[in-house]
């Protein structure tokens, strides 16, 4: 009953109850339904719900049982026995296919009005009990809540009220609301006392729902109590991009990392995968570690992945992290990443939440909306590449720099390009620093969390020309698998 009034309110736009609706509730009020029952199983989760009191900084938590019954796929019927008009029956329709939950919000629904002849009485798995009447050793008997037909409550409360003492001329403005407040607290009629909510009743210390009543009912059978059946899991496609979109508890953007701190959020956010991965074991995937089953580097041209933290709206703080793997993300990869909660960065205000934003191939990511698209236009190029492409986060050369032979500035950019199956660049530009590349010189250039420290920690903002278009995304260098040495296509 409570769950067609909410549905009137939230979809019906109804302000107050109109007349056809409440003789329709009314006439339900006074009938004890009958049920055809689903077939269900006990079933129940357990998570851990914080409890509102902190713990050394952290809000306290404690282990919840969640019970539910698991009806499969199967429908459960309800039958009330009256006599309703067109009105009615038009009013119940729709309130019935607005429905979307019945009990809890959890409990999804979907809801139809059956107007056909209604089944014997002899089908219904649970009904009212009555004097006399045991139907067999194969039912048992349950307490259930229902309302008070409109009458009966009425009736008791003018019985209830006429207890209350009158309000005579000379009564002192402390009687009055006395007595204002005892009338406040019998609500004044059966739907009235359906739309109270719980805090309401307890603050009028009611010990149960006003206008309510407990009923007995039989049903048949027992609730099955079993080793629920092991589904089999789809195979899970392998995907080269998975994007996670970074924030703050409080939604406050401008306390997201900035970005020159790009290489130890990637760090950290790689830590947690793989930690979430291992559990106290050892990790066996290739794509996430760079490591084979002898745990030696992977020699395949730096097809493992990559995570680069990226600023999409363009306000100067990290905001999202694309995880690019061109060998492709497993199942494992993919449920470890796909279930991390939070990150951390140094000296923030607290922990980042993450939440899986899209994953696929590389191209999915052209249909973010704007402004975001934009950039990740730039971050790809278009479609057929680019000849030019800049830094978007410093350049750090791999080994020490010569001035003659193969560790050149540029030639140890061409052996990165080569080890990525990338041509080699026809031109090359070291930018100098000015007010669009003078924040690439405050970035973290050397790795915190194991790994090879550079031989010199120096960046380069630079300019790539190559003689035929490249696609993106072009990274290079040291630390490129965290973030640094990130290039942006250029306009020719």
């Amino acid at each position: 009953m409570r769950a067609l009034i909410a549905c009137g309110f939230t979809t019906q736009k109804w302000n107050e109850i109109p007349p056809p609706a409440q003789r329709l509730l009314e006439k339900l009020a006074a009938i004890l339904p009958s049920y055809r029952l689903p077939t269900v199983s006990a079933a129940h989760s357990r998570h851990f719900m914080p409890i509102g009191s902190l713990d050394k900084g952290r809000e306290k938590t404690t282990l919840v049982f969640d019970t539910w019954a698991n009806v499969g796929e199967e429908s459960l019927e309800i039958h009330w026995n009256c006599e309703l008009t067109e009105e009615e029956l038009q009013v119940l329709g729709q309130l019935t296919q607005c429905l979307s939950y019945l009990g809890r919000s959890e409990s999804w629904v979907e809801a139809e009005l059956v107007t056909s002849k209604p089944p014997a009485s002899n089908d219904f798995d649970a009904f009212p009990h009555r004097d006399g009447i045991h139907p067999g050793g194969q039912w048992e008997q349950v307490s259930l809540m229902a309302p008070l037909p409109p009458k009966i409550y009425a009736k008791w409360r003018t019985a209830m009220t006429d207890r209350i003492p009158e309000e005579k001329q000379k009564s002192s403005a402390r009687r009055r609301r006395e007595r204002h407040e005892a009338m406040t607290s019998y609500p004044k009629d059966l739907l009235d006392c359906l739309m109270k909510d719980t805090a309401w009743w307890k603050q009028h210390r009611w010990s149960q729902p006003p206008g309510s009543q407990r009923v007995l009912y039989w049903r048949r059978g027992i609730p099955e109590v079993s080793t629920p059946e092991r589904r089999i899991r789809p195979r899970v496609s392998r995907v080269s991009m998975m994007l996670l979109a970074l924030s703050t508890p409080s939604g406050n953007r401008s306390a997201l990392p900035p970005c020159a701190r790009t290489l130890p959020q990637a760090e950290l956010l790689h830590s947690a995968i793989v930690s979430r991965l291992a559990r106290g074991q050892r990790v066996q995937c290739p794509e996430l570690t760079g490591r084979d089953e002898q745990g030696k580097p992977l020699s395949n041209g730096h097809r493992h992945a990559h995570v680069l933290p990226v600023d999409l709206d363009a306000d100067g703080h990290l905001d999202h992290v694309i995880v690019y793997a061109s060998m492709g993300l497993g199942e494992v990869a993919q449920r470890s990443i796909r279930t991390l909660r939070r990150t951390w960065t140094k000296g923030g205000v607290g922990e980042l939440q993450v939440a899986l934003a899209g994953a696929g191939d590389l191209d999915s990511l052209r249909l973010l909306p704007p402004p975001l698209n934009a950039r990740i236009e730039r971050l790809l190029a278009p479609p057929g590449g680019s000849r030019i492409w800049q830094s978007v986060t410093p350049f750090v050369p791999p080994r020490f720099i010569k001035r003659r032979g193969i560790n050149t500035l540029i030639g140890q950019i061409d052996a990165e390009l080569a080890s990525r199956g990338l041509p080699s660049v026809e031109g090359l530009e070291v930018l100098p620093w000015n007010a669009d590349t003078l924040a690439l010189r405050h970035f973290v250039r050397r790795r915190q969390r194991g790994g090879m420290q550079p031989p010199v920690d120096v960046g380069y903002t630079l300019r790539l020309h190559f003689s035929e278009p490249v696609v993106g995304p072009l990274i290079l260098g040291y630390a490129s698998h965290f973030g640094l040495g990130l290039f942006e296509a250029v306009d020719n």
